[in-house]
């Protein structure tokens, strides 16, 4: 089996900056969504997690290098060297580029004190120096020194589909010249693009600003300047005026930079978006239920949580504010205050037009609908009467299965559907069991440990509250209901509809949801990751509450493939909102079944049935055995695993129980890695 790589991951443990953090990140998820999963991944994650087999893309920013030689050399620089030879990619912004140099020359001979910086260093990419600030300048911790510099893209380095520009401008602080790159071209090293302006330092044989680098099956490519800063994310400082100019420079350039930096990524063969992607807007969020007094008696019920402002009512609540909008429309005074001001500073995602806005500062608009469902026309991506139908239908389908999903609130676009649940207590509090939001776009989605799950057009992302009385924490603890969900997942698929059964869907422990990669064969199958569940846990009131979230790659084949892509040409589509209906009742099902006879020998055929484990060898990498997975245990819920002998294959007697949240199964390699 082979896993197709999503993720594109941005370190951001120490040595790095948050600016440069928010730059790259800012940047790289508008050129390669939804193709891929732009996500941070901390320094413990570096070092412990089997991120590497997912990873397309490895990116250092910006920051300081030594601070990057503290916590990555050894072990760490071992891990990112490893995932290149491989066939890896790996990007380094700046600081970035000096770390993954042979040897770093920063500021020598500099009188100030803590400036100079020289040493070799371990990754060694371009094997070279990397010698700066290439321009003279450079303060810690200040944009004193920062200015538009300009880089000539070097002819031949990009063939004429990447779309390279001849010159761009690009914002500077501090980074180095490639020393003499042109000189090691019989090294794998080609100069991308290098300055045009007369340098502060020797660069040797040109004056190379970014190169690529093939390292064995991998490539890399390296950065003096920051061409993943964009203009309309600085913003001015009016004891700096120079920096006024840096901007407009920059603005007036924004174009070819943007083309530069989808070259360079193309050239590491990553596919960009031929346009850039615009992150929606946020959008109400409608209240609905299949008996309209369900909704009036919720409102009442938040009524304990509401504060009234003139005449408005708002749910301050510790992540967002909330404003229910009773009639439809909102008051001026409300409409002011829930829009970002454009000239405030940019903290969070990016707009539309390419800033950042905080969306804690958004006001999320709830809209009731306490005598009929939204029309169509108002919610088109999500109709509900036919949902509200597929669920009753479902419903008499189904043992056990009446109430969940009862209660809906839908939005075109959020934040996280398990974020506005989870981090919002007061909200929580007041919500049923089985009480679902759904969107059709988040925007700050959230995943499990470094994961995030890409959320693209036809994906269905959906968060279910269940509440789970303390007495029961013994007899049926809460790690099984990630279990469960899984098992109503692929089987809600199976059983969508007469002619599903044969959909080739997956779980793999504890709670992804894998399909059969369309493009491999019969005999020899791949699978892909095509959902995830969340689950997050909190307690107040003599009960367990847990908000459970999905999301499931339903009708879109990116970034890996769909639902849809399985079907054979007689089966009709899936839908979403039939889908959510589908598994919402089968997971009412489940779960009541769990509760009244725990996870039995039913439940426990029906898990290993779908699961992609039975038998699989693995390695315990801390514990450096080999062992068999054979099930999990029914007291807990830990993946069960006997040791088996290296050489002949028999088991020796030991048997291992891992716990999901203290261990990271690489299905891939057959790893079973401890967490920090």
């Amino acid at each position: 089996m082979s896993s197709r790589k999503l993720n594109v991951l941005v370190y951001t443990g120490t040595g790095t900056t948050a600016e440069c953090v928010r730059h790259a990140l800012m940047t790289l998820r508008r050129l390669l969504h939804p193709n891929y999963a732009v996500t941070p991944l901390t320094e413990s994650a570096l070092l412990k997690e089997p991120w590497a087999q997912t990873c397309a893309l490895l990116v250092l920013p910006g920051g300081g290098d030594l601070g990057y030689c503290r916590v990555l050399d050894g072990a760490g620089n071992r891990r990112i060297t490893d995932f290149v030879r491989r066939g890896g990619r790996f990007l380094g912004f700046c600081a970035g580029g000096y770390f993954g140099s042979s040897r770093c020359e920063f500021e020598v001979g500099s009188s100030e004190k803590g400036m100079e910086v020289v040493g070799r260093r371990e990754l060694g990419f371009f094997p070279g120096t990397c010698r700066g600030g290439a321009f003279a300048g450079f303060r810690y911790h200040s944009e004193d020194g920062a200015q538009a510099v300009e880089i000539s893209v070097e002819e031949g380095a990009f063939t004429e589909n990447m779309g390279a520009p001849k010159r761009t401008k690009s914002y500077y602080n501090g980074g180095g010249v490639f020393v003499d790159a042109a000189k090691l071209k019989d090294k794998g090293v080609e100069v991308l693009a290098s300055y045009t302006g007369d340098i502060d330092v020797d660069g040797g044989d040109g004056q190379a600003a970014v190169v690529y680098c093939k390292v064995g099956d991998g490539g890399v490519v390296l950065t003096g300047p920051h061409p993943e800063f964009a203009a309309a994310n600085l913003h001015r400082i009016p004891s700096n005026p120079r920096y006024d100019q840096l901007i407009e420079n920059l603005t007036q350039d924004d174009l070819p930079r943007s083309a530069f930096i989808k070259a360079c990524l193309r050239k590491l063969g990553l596919e960009v978006n031929d346009e850039d992607a615009d992150i929606p807007s946020l959008t109400a969020m409608h209240l609905t239920s299949v008996n309209h007094k369900e909704v009036e008696e919720l409102i009442h019920a938040l009524g304990d949580v509401v504060t009234l402002e003139d005449n408005e009512e708002y749910i301050r609540d510790e992540a967002d504010t909330f404003h229910i909008d009773r009639d439809g429309k909102w008051s001026m005074k409300a409409l002011a205050e829930a829009l970002p001001n454009p000239d405030d500073p940019a903290k969070g995602k990016l707009s539309a037009d390419g800033r950042y806005i905080d969306y804690s500062d958004v006001i999320k608009e709830i809209v009731p609908y306490e005598r009929a469902w939204p029309s169509d026309e108002i919610t088109p991506a999500f109709q509900h009467s036919f949902y509200y139908g597929c669920l009753k239908a479902y419903q008499q389908m189904e043992e056990h299965a009446s109430e969940w999903g009862n209660t809906l609130m839908y939005a075109d676009a959020t934040t996280s559907t398990n974020t506005i649940m989870d981090k919002n207590p007061k909200l929580l509090s007041k919500l049923p069991t089985g009480f679902t939001l759904t969107a059709a776009t988040q925007v700050a989605a959230r995943g499990r440990g470094s994961n995030v799950w890409v959320c693209p057009a036809g994906t269905l992302v959906f968060s279910t509250v269940i509440n789970h009385p303390a007495h029961l924490l013994g007899s049926r603890p809460i790690v099984f209901l990630q279990y469960l969900t899984a098992v109503a997942i692929v089987e809600a698929i199976k059983s969508y509809d007469l002619g599903y059964d044969d959909v080739p869907v997956k779980l793999k422990w504890p709670n992804d949801i894998y399909a059969r990669d369309p493009k491999s064969s019969a005999s020899n199958p791949s699978y892909v990751k095509i959902g995830g569940i969340l689950s997050t846990c909190s307690y107040t009131g003599g009960a367990y509450t847990l908000v459970l979230g999905i999301g499931i790659n339903a009708t879109n084949a990116r970034p890996t493939t769909s639902l849809n892509a399985l079907l054979p040409s007689n089966l009709a589509p899936f839908r979403l909102e039939k889908l959510l209906a589908r598994i919402l009742t089968r997971l009412e099902s489940l779960h009541s079944h769990w509760i009244r006879n725990g996870f039995d020998s039913n439940l426990e055929n029906r898990y290993y049935k779908h699961w992609l484990h039975s038998g699989q060898l693995v390695t315990l990498e801390e514990e450096g055995v080999r062992a068999k997975v054979v099930g999990i245990t029914k007291d807990w819920g830990m993946l069960k695993a006997v040791e088996v002998d290296g050489v002949t294959g028999r088991e020796t007697g030991r048997t291992w129980a891992l716990q999901s949240d203290e261990n990271s199964f690489d299905f891939w390699r057959g790893l079973v890695r401890r967490k920090v």
